[in-house]
């Protein structure tokens, strides 16, 4: 562990008030907001691999979406939500659901019993509307948030976004972390890609430079806690 991060460390599951809720970040990279049992996750980007196979015959290990769904699934039977929305690009293209093992379809089909499942439409997957159970939305209320897949500029306090995949970069002594991460100025929230294979864009790009003109801190994930940093003790890639 580096220096920088011993700085201003916090607990597993830091606390934050946003719009009046109170939310959880949770070590895996989910949202959980208690009082509306309602678990939120971002990007999963399933059948992310045999999309770059199918597209251009580059090939990556076509086990993505089990790893992604399987880590899904310990998160949920984690919290036990009444409600579960995926905020976004669920699918890395809209033909995901079509390539998908039947054995990962009955994994999702597993994750949505006993629970309000929303898929909210994402730029990768906005033409999926049907063959995965749930419902689908463009965006969610749920008490004094609103839940959607790319962050909005003129958005109200209260928006809980994803799109961008935020990673968090901090160098010290020639030594680097660089870790998916929550961002958050307390007045919206962008969330970290869940998905096996999401990349990640460094939070000093200026792509969050106009969503936190302010500043910003970022929760990244790291081994046993998350780590609350600031943005001038994050580097640039």
């Amino acid at each position: 562990m580096t220096p920088a991060l011993k700085l201003e460390k916090t607990r597993k599951t830091p606390a934050l008030i946003l719009a009046g809720e109170a939310l959880t970040l949770d070590l895996s990279g989910v949202l959980w907001i208690e009082a509306h049992r309602t678990l939120v996750v971002s990007d999963l980007h399933l059948e992310k691999g045999s999309s770059f196979a199918a597209r251009s015959g580059q090939f990556l290990p076509p086990y993505d979406t089990r790893e992604t769904l399987a880590a899904l699934h310990e998160v949920v039977a984690r919290f036990d939500p009444a409600c579960v929305v995926a905020l976004g690009d669920s699918f890395h293209d809209a033909g995901g659901p079509g390539r998908m093992d039947p054995g990962d379809h009955a994994l999702i089909a597993a994750l949505q019993a006993g629970c309000d499942w929303v898929w909210i439409n994402g730029n990768h997957d906005r033409a999926v509307q049907d063959g995965v159970g749930g419902r689908f939305a463009d965006t969610l209320r749920i008490g004094g948030l609103t839940l959607r897949h790319e962050p909005a500029a003129d958005a109200a306090p209260g928006e809980v976004a994803g799109h961008l995949h935020p990673v968090g970069k901090v160098a010290m002594r020639g030594r680097a972390v660089r870790r998916r991460c929550f961002v958050t100025d307390g007045r919206r929230l962008v969330m970290p890609a869940f998905g096996a294979y999401a990349g990640g864009l460094n939070v000093r790009s200026p792509a969050f430079d106009a969503l936190f003109p302010d500043g910003l801190t970022a929760h990244l994930l790291g081994d046993g806690r998350l780590f609350a940093i600031g943005r001038a003790m994050l580097a640039r890639e």
